[in-house]
């Protein structure tokens, strides 16, 4: 059997170990731009994959990151900053990784071979929700398993990997292909691989979060905020998007319990039940909700 691409050997490894350090840090550099380059030949998938999230969320579905090892990782840094980022319901993000997510710096590799716990993860999944599937190898039995019962549940299921024509593909509405380079570390996929999936993952959030009508002109205008730095952020939004002062800004954030969207319309003049109205209407999109008001976007 043919070993995946990401198990080769790189051009530029051999002799690695007798480099000077700089040199070597060097080469990681260019194989880290290898990696990101990859990218480019799944934009049209990503594109998809995360309007697939948004109709998902916007469904009342849920959004289930399922990985093992270093791409476990990376789902997992994906869906735990989607509830700061965008004000998305915790309880609507799940993450399924193989052993469990890791509470230390020990993180077992047998697990990922586990399709037993696999399948008993997967319980929570229904035909309502999109599953985020991860694997470098695009063989792992961990993220097989779930994949493929998830298909046959009738979720959306978003299936990631390095490698092409792999058996995760055949279980994928979405099939995102990041055909990474060798790693130059043989096999370490928290390297080039998990580079390109971070930043897939990182694409596919924010297209869904643009999608939901939370993001405007740039800015997180759902986000939660929760500390000092976010409030200045929220308060600073508020004040460009509805052309008022900051101390105005911060009162209506105030009325609205800290929630941008409608201090937003009601700093631009509109009640507090007019803006409720104004956002069930557009969905929740700033930009339609103003123009509704005869105010430029």
């Amino acid at each position: 059997m043919t070993a995946p691409v990401t198990e080769h050997l790189h051009d530029q490894a051999k002799g690695l170990d007798a480099l000077p350090c700089e040199v070597i840090a060097g080469h990681l550099l260019s194989a880290q731009a290898e990696a990101l380059a990859a990218v480019s030949h799944a934009t049209t998938q990503i594109a998809e994959a995360g309007q697939v999230m948004a109709d998902t969320l916007a469904g009342g579905g849920r959004l289930i990151y399922a990985a093992a090892g270093s791409s476990g990782l990376m789902a997992m840094a994906d869906a735990c900053e989607l509830a700061g980022t965008y004000g998305t319901d915790p309880d609507a993000v799940s993450i399924l990784m193989a052993g469990g997510l890791p509470q230390d710096a020990a993180m077992p590799g047998g697990t990922e071979d586990d399709e037993d716990e696999a399948t008993r993860a997967a319980g929570i999944i229904t035909a309502r929700d999109a599953v985020i599937v991860l694997s470098a190898s695009g063989t792992t039995p961990y993220a097989l398993r779930i994949a493929e019962i998830a298909r046959a549940r009738g979720a959306s299921v978003i299936a990631i990997a390095n490698n092409a024509d792999v058996p995760l593909f055949a279980h994928a509405s979405v099939a995102i292909c990041l055909p990474t380079p060798p790693e130059l570390i043989a096999g370490s996929t928290r390297m080039g691989a998990g580079t390109a999936q971070k930043v897939a993952l990182n694409m596919m959030s924010t297209i869904m979060g643009v999608a939901l009508g939370h993001v405007h002109d740039g800015m997180m205008v759902n986000v939660r905020a929760d500390n000092a730095k976010l409030m200045g952020r929220a308060a600073g939004m508020v004040a460009r998007i509805a052309k008022v002062s900051e101390a105005e800004a911060r009162k209506h954030l105030a009325a609205t319990g800290g929630a941008v969207k409608p201090a937003i319309l009601q700093a631009a003049g509109a009640t507090p039940a007019r803006a409720e109205e104004l956002l069930h209407r557009t969905r929740g999109h700033i930009r339609a909700a103003l123009i509704a008001m005869n105010i430029p976007a």
